[in-house]
C-alpha cells in the first residue's frame, strides 16, 4: 500500500512526515489452504553475483551484513563462516524488496539493523521501496513503505552507505534517497521518517537522460551520509553530518548542527561523484573517494580526497591522480582501520584490465602501497595469494594472457572494509563474490596476504532453467552470468562452471529423456567477442564435458533448445528476434530451418516420441511429428496469449503437455490438440514432475503459482485434482520460478530458481496431509516477474 504524505513541521529540520501504519513484514495471511511441512536450503554455489555493499557493526566484534543488488541481506555467521539470508519472506507481491540499496547496523543497541529496499525505480518494478528495520538482527522485520521507489539493482548502487544510524542518539537514522527524493530523516528508529525540506541538493547526475526504459536516465541522488562521533556525546544528537551528493560540481555537504542547517563544504573537489565517503573521527578528517561515473561497471577517472575539519583544508591524496597518464578508473571501495585511524585502503572502482588495484597507507594517505606492481612485463609481483579452493569456480573457465590472470582480484570493488576490531580481517566485494583475508597487516611489513573467499552461504545466481534427469547427477544448472552447473552434491560447490564453450547466461537446458547422458545447453554471450564459438553447445556424458556445435549466423541469444526422447536430433529456437526455428539430425553438425512455426517460438519435446517436438507462440500451440521439420498449429484455442507461457511434456506418457501462464494451468492428453485448464489454480508461473508418490503411477506435479487464493509452491500427487502447498510465508523468495523441476529418483523433492537466491531444493519432513481440493477459479491474477535486463550484470 502507498502511505499518504502529510505536511507538517517537524522541529527545525521543516520536514514532510509520512505517517501511517507499519507493515509486519513476517506476519502470515490466514489460509485455509493444506500445506504439508518442507525443509529448505540452497543447492551450494557460493556467490555467483555483486555484492555492493559490506557493513561491519563498529561495537560488537563479528557482527557483519552484506547486502546485494538482487538477492537480499545476510548476516555474518562467526561459528560457521558463513551468511545468513535475511529476507526469504519477501513474496511474489514485492519481490523488488530483494534489492538492497543500503543497509545501517546500529552501534548503540546493536541489535538494530536496517535496509533500504526496492529493485527498480523505472516502471520495471511496480512496487514503492521501504526502510525494513529489525530489533532482532534481522531475524524478523517491520516495514514502512516509502511514497517513491528505491534502486537496489539500479546504476550508482554501489555508492553509500545511504543509510546511516546517529552513533551518539542512536534513534536517528538518515536515508539519502536517490531519484531527487532527497533527504529524509527518522527520529524514532525507523518507526517514521520526514524529508528534510532544507536541504539544498537533491543531485543531478544521470548516465543517460534519453534512455527511454528510465533505467540509465534517473537521478542518482544522494549518495551516502557519514557521522563525525567525536561532535557529539552519547544520548546528544552528532552535530557533524557529511552528505555525498551526485553532482559532480557540488558533492559534498555538511551540516555542523545536528542536522538544522546544511551548506555545501568550502573549497571541495568537483568534477567527479563522491563514492564514498568515510569519517575519522579521531583524528577529525573526512576521506572521499570519487569517480567520473556512478559505477558500478565503469569509470575512468578520480580521486581520493582528504578533508581536515579543523583547518577546512583539502588535500589530494590519490595513489594515481586523474591528472596522471597512468589513471584510467575511478576510486571506490574506501575504508579506514579504526584500530589504527592513520591506516586506509582504497580501491579501483573498475579496472577491467588486467585486474582490480588496492592501496593501503599508513600515513592518512601521504604515501602508498599497491597490492600488486609491474615486474618485467607482463610480469606481475604481487603482495598477496589468491586461494580459490573452496569455490574452485571463480576461475570462469578462463585462460587469459599475462598480465591478466584467472582467478581475478575482482571488478566491481565498491565495498572494501576492514574490521573495526582486527586489523587483520578485511572483506570485499566483487561482481561474483565476497573475498577476503585474516592476515592484513602481513602486508605492512612486506609480506603476502592470503586472499579467500569468504561467501558461503551466500547465494546470488539468477536462475534460468533446471533439469532433474533419472540417472547421473541429480541437477543441471543454467545461470545468468556463470552460466550454470553439473551439481553431483548439492551441497557442496561445484568445481567449474560450463566450459568448451563458456556461456555468460545459459538459457535452456534439455536432456534426453531415454538417454539421460545426451544434453543441450543453449546461451548468451556477445558474438562478435568470440566469433568462432557457437551458442549451442552438447554433451554425451550427463553434463561432465560439452562440446560444440555449428550455428546458423547473427546468433546471441540461446533462446529454447530441446533434446529428442532418444537424444538423435535437436530443435533451437534462438532468442535473436526473428531468428527462425532450426533443427539439427545429430549434433549441431548443421542446422535446417524448420517450417510452420513463428521464429522465437519456445520450444520442448516428447519424452517418448523421438519424433515429436512441440512450440508455443502468441496463445498458439504447435507441433512436430517429423523431428522438427515441420510444424502444425493446434486448434485448440483458450491459452495465455500474454505473459510468460512455460509449457512441459510429462515423461512416460506420450503427448501429455502441462502448460502454465497468466489465467491457470492446463493439460493436453492428445499432443495439444485440445487442452484443459485445472480448476482452482488462478495463475501459474511454471509446472515441474518428480517422483511419484509411493503407490502412485501418476509423477508428483510441482507448481509455481496460485492455487485457492494462495500464491507459492504447490505439489499435486492426484493428477492435479488437489494440491498442497510446500513452501510457507517465511520461504518465499521473491521474484522465483523461472525453473522449477522435481526430482525423479526423490519423491518429494523440488528444485526451485529463483531470481537472485540462487537454486533452492525442498524435501518434506512429514507425513502427507489431506490435500485440499481444488475448486472452480475465481479468474487470472497473474505474480508478478521481474524484466530485468540482466539479473545482476557482471563481467
Amino acid at each position: 500500500m502507498r502511505r499518504a504524505l502529510v505536511s507538517a513541521v517537524v522541529s527545525v529540520l521543516a520536514a514532510t512526515a509520512v505517517v501511517a501504519a507499519p507493515l509486519t513484514a513476517n506476519s502470515a495471511p490466514a489460509t485455509s489452504l493444506a500445506a504439508e511441512a518442507y525443509t529448505w536450503r540452497n543447492v551450494r554455489i557460493d556467490g555467483g553475483g555483486f555484492v555492493p555493499g559490506i557493513v561491519f557493526n563498529p561495537t560488537e566484534r563479528n557482527l557483519i551484513y552484506a547486502r546485494t543488488d538482487i538477492g537480499g541481506a545476510y548476516r555474518w555467521q562467526q561459528s560457521s563462516q558463513s551468511w545468513i539470508p535475511l529476507l526469504d519472506w519477501v513474496g511474489a507481491d514485492r519481490w523488488g524488496w530483494n534489492g538492497v540499496l543500503s543497509l545501517a547496523t546500529d552501534p548503540v543497541q546493536t541489535n538494530r539493523v536496517y535496509a533500504a529496499v526496492g529493485m527498480y525505480t523505472n516502471d520495471w518494478d511496480p512496487n514503492n521501496g521501504a526502510i525494513l528495520r529489525s530489533a532482532d538482527k534481522g531475524e524478523t522485520w517491520q516495514a514502512f513503505e516509502l511514497p517513491f521507489k528505491v534502486g537496489g539493482n539500479m546504476p550508482g548502487r554501489g555508492m553509500g552507505e545511504r543509510l546511516a544510524v546517529d552513533p551518539n542518539r542512536n534513534s536517528v537514522v538518515y536515508y539519502a534517497a536517490e531519484g531527487g527524493n532527497g533527504l529524509w530523516r527518522s527520529t524514532d528508529h525507523g518507526a517514521t521518517w520526514a524529508k528534510v525540506t532544507n536541504f539544498p541538493n537533491v543531485g543531478n547526475y544521470v548516465v543517460d537522460p534519453s534512455d527511454s526504459t528510465g533505467y540509465q536516465s534517473q537521478n542518482q541522488g544522494l549518495t551516502w551520509v557519514s557521522f563525525d562521533k567525536s561532535t557529539g556525546t552519547a544520548g546528544n544528537t552528532t552535530q557533524t553530518i557529511y552528505v555525498g551528493v551526485a553532482d559532480k560540481q557540488n558533492p559534498v555537504y555538511r551540516s555542523t548542527n545536528g542536522g538544522s542547517t546544511w551548506e555545501r563544504i568550502p573549497g571541495q573537489p568537483t568534477g567527479y561523484l563522491a563514492h564514498k565517503g568515510v569519517v575519522d573521527h579521531v583524528g577529525g578528517h573526512l576521506y572521499i573517494a570519487t569517480s567520473d561515473t556512478g559505477g558500478p561497471y565503469d569509470g575512468g577517472k578520480g580521486d581520493v580526497w582528504k578533508f581536515t575539519r579543523s583547518t577546512g583544508t583539502w588535500t589530494r591524496i590519490s595513489p594515481i591522480p586523474s591528472s596522471s597518464s597512468d589513471a584510467s578508473f575511478g576510486y571506490s571501495g574506501l575504508t579506514i582501520d579504526r584500530q589504527r585511524p592513520n591506516t586506509l585502503m582504497v580501491a579501483t572502482q573498475i579496472s577491467w584490465w588486467p585486474d582490480a588495484i588496492f592501496w593501503r597507507s599508513t600515513d592518512g594517505g601521504a604515501t602508498w602501497s599497491r597490492i600488486w606492481d609491474w615486474g618485467s612485463y607482463p610480469e606481475r609481483v604481487k603482495k598477496y595469494q589468491l586461494d580459490i579452493s573452496s569455490v574452485p569456480w571463480l576461475t570462469f573457465g578462463a585462460n587469459p594472457q599475462p598480465p591478466e590472470e584467472t582467478p581475478k582480484l575482482g571488478w566491481m570493488n565498491e565495498s572494501v572494509e576492514i574490521d573495526p576490531h582486527d586489523s587483520n580481517r578485511f572483506m570485499y566485494g566483487t561482481g561474483a563474490t565476497i573475498y577476503g583475508s585474516t592476515d592484513l597487516t602481513r602486508w605492512d611489513s612486506g609480506g603476502t596476504i592470503t586472499i579467500r573467499p569468504m561467501v558461503k552461504g551466500l547465494e546470488e545466481t539468477a536462475v534460468l532453467d533446471l533439469i532433474s534427469p533419472p540417472s547421473g547427477a541429480p541437477l543441471v544448472s543454467a545461470l545468468g552470468d556463470i552460466g550454470g552447473f553439473r551439481h553431483t552434491d548439492l551441497d557442496a560447490v561445484p568445481p567449474k562452471l560450463f566450459t568448451q564453450p563458456v556461456f555468460t547466461s545459459t538459457t535452456s537446458l534439455d536432456y534426453a529423456e531415454a538417454n539421460p547422458s545426451v544434453m543441450v545447453r543453449a546461451g548468451n554471450f556477445t558474438d562478435a567477442d568470440r566469433p568462432n564459438d557457437s551458442h549451442v553447445a552438447f554433451s554425451t556424458d550427463g553434463g561432465a564435458n560439452w562440446f560444440q556445435g555449428t550455428e546458423p549466423g547473427g546468433i546471441n541469444n540461446g533462446g529454447t533448445v530441446a533434446a529428442a526422447a532418444d537424444g538423435s536430433r535437436f530443435v533451437w529456437a534462438p532468442g535473436d528476434a526473428g531468428q527462425q526455428v532450426v533443427r539439427s539430425v545429430g549434433f549441431g553438425n548443421s542446422w535446417t530451418a524448420s517450417t510452420g512455426i513463428p521464429a522465437n517460438a519456445i520450444v520442448e519435446s516428447d519424452r517418448v516420441n523421438p519424433n515429436r517436438f512441440y512450440g508455443f507462440s502468441g496463445g498458439r500451440f504447435y507441433r512436430s511429428t517429423d523431428g522438427g521439420a515441420s510444424f502444425t498449429a493446434s486448434a485448440a484455442t483458450g491459452l495465455p496469449s500474454t505473459g510468460e507461457v512455460r509449457f512441459k511434456a510429462l515423461p512416460g506418457r506420450e503427448g501429455e503437455i502441462w502448460l502454465a501462464g497468466e489465467g491457470g494451468l492446463w493439460r493436453s492428453t492428445d499432443a495439444g490438440t485440445t487442452f484443459t485448464r485445472s480448476a482452482g489454480v488462478s495463475t501459474a508461473g511454471n509446472i515441474g514432475f518428480g517422483r511419484a508418490a509411493p503407490g502412485q503411477t501418476y509423477p508428483a506435479l510441482f507448481l509455481y503459482g496460485t492455487v485457492g487464493g494462495q500464491h507459492g509452491v504447490h505439489r499435486s500427487d492426484d493428477v492435479g485434482a488437489s494440491w498442497v502447498r510446500i513452501n510457507d510465508d517465511q520461504h518465499q523468495y521473491g521474484n522465483a520460478g523461472d525453473a522449477l523441476t522435481g526430482d525423479p529418483r526423490v519423491y518429494g523433492r523440488v528444485y526451485l530458481g529463483t531470481n537472485g537466491r540462487g537454486i533452492l531444493v525442498a524435501d518434506r519432513v512429514g507425513g502427507t496431509p489431506s490435500p485440499t481440493p481444488t475448486s472452480s477459479p475465481t479468474g487470472p491474477s497473474p505474480s508478478p516477474t521481474a524484466p530485468s535486463p540482466s539479473p545482476s550484470p557482471t563481467a
